[in-house]
């Protein structure tokens, strides 16, 4: 079990992503890929993928990710924004040692490949070839699934957020997954390997994931800015490519609601003031407020005071409509397994 130790001012410095990090969807959808786990929520984005990947640049990849264990930290930069081009960047500048002693840790848990070998030297050409299996991955794998990851991710944060500004950051940890345990001042993390992580005033910052399975993960080295990435909740659907409209996409939820309501709901997920939702259904600001009236009786949204406006959230039964399962009830997750991190 990880045991994270906070202090009064870590909890003052906790802070929910407002979005996804794209470095930690690639590196956890490679896990998730070399998994049998999840089928109704991965297996048609699998098969894209596996028809789509060169199988030489997912050698590389693989050979980085092992399915369990360690992967290095060096793929998923501390400090990278949200940003895929910027953030990469930043994952091939890493320091000649760092990316050294990280492979050296990596290489407990796999053989060395040649490749690897001259990436631990600091190799240009071993540098470049994993950059270009990473655009060429994040391209096929992330980039169609990036506008639903992000809707999902973005109504994950609302929630958080509305339960922060609520019930405070008591509230916030004690519900952040059922394999994690709030035993004030240490946040418990099961299904990780026994450690302490002292956030020692730094605060942390938690990282919804729309790739991240079962248990929450974190960056392996104590030193580095503290992250704790967690699973948003899974449903048939979350990884609706764009551009893509079947019986569950835009056009079945518009003949469902009528279309401003659906655009309403969709302009819910990332919380909306009711002039907000006006101008993005491009309706009166009547329109907007008869709208959510609604689509909170429904059980669509909920709308609480935010200062001098009121503020329109979508709600779990929302974003379930949304991903094309609005009929039937959430499944149950099958027990977790142990993960390291």
């Amino acid at each position: 079990m990880l045991r994270i130790h906070f202090t009064p001012r870590d909890l003052a410095r906790t802070t929910v992503s407002t979005s996804p990090a794209p470095l930690w969807e690639i590196l956890l959808s490679l896990h998730m890929l070399q998994h049998q786990d999840g089928r109704l929520v991965f297996e048609d984005w699998r098969r894209h993928v596996r028809a789509t990947v060169a199988p030489d640049q997912m050698r590389l990849l693989l050979e980085l990710t092992p399915a369990w264990g360690y992967s290095p930290d060096f793929l998923t930069p501390a400090e990278a924004p949200s940003d895929f081009e910027t953030a990469l960047e930043m994952t091939l500048s890493t320091p000649r040692q760092t990316v050294r002693n990280q492979l050296a840790l990596l290489s407990k848990y796999r053989p060395v490949s040649p490749w690897t070998r001259e990436l631990a030297t600091g190799d240009r050409v071993a540098m470049n070839r994993l950059g270009r299996a990473l655009r060429t991955y994040h391209d096929a794998a992330i980039a169609p699934y990036w506008k639903s990851i992000g809707t999902h991710v973005s109504a994950d944060h609302s929630h958080r957020g509305e339960s922060l500004a609520r019930h405070g950051v008591d509230q916030l940890l004690s519900t952040l997954h059922p394999r994690v345990r709030w035993a004030p001042p240490v946040l418990q993390v099961l299904d990780m390997n026994d450690r302490d992580l002292y956030l020692d005033g730094r605060g942390i910052e938690l990282q919804p994931s729309a790739f991240c399975w079962r248990a929450p993960t974190k960056l392996q080295d104590p030193e580095l800015r503290p992250i704790l990435v967690y699973p948003i909740q899974h449903a048939p659907g979350i990884l609706r490519p764009s551009g893509i409209e079947t019986t569950s996409g835009s056009d079945a939820l518009g003949s469902l609601l009528g279309s401003t309501r659906a655009a309403a709901l969709e302009a819910a997920v990332s919380g909306c003031t009711t002039t907000e939702l006006a101008r993005r259904c491009k309706i009166s600001p009547a329109a907007a407020s008869h709208q959510a009236t609604v689509l909170r009786e429904a059980g669509l949204i909920t709308t609480r005071r935010a200062g001098a406006s009121v503020l329109h959230e979508v709600t779990q039964l929302g974003i379930w409509l949304l991903s094309g399962h609005g009929s039937g009830t959430p499944r149950t997750l099958p027990p977790p397994q142990r993960l390291t991190g």
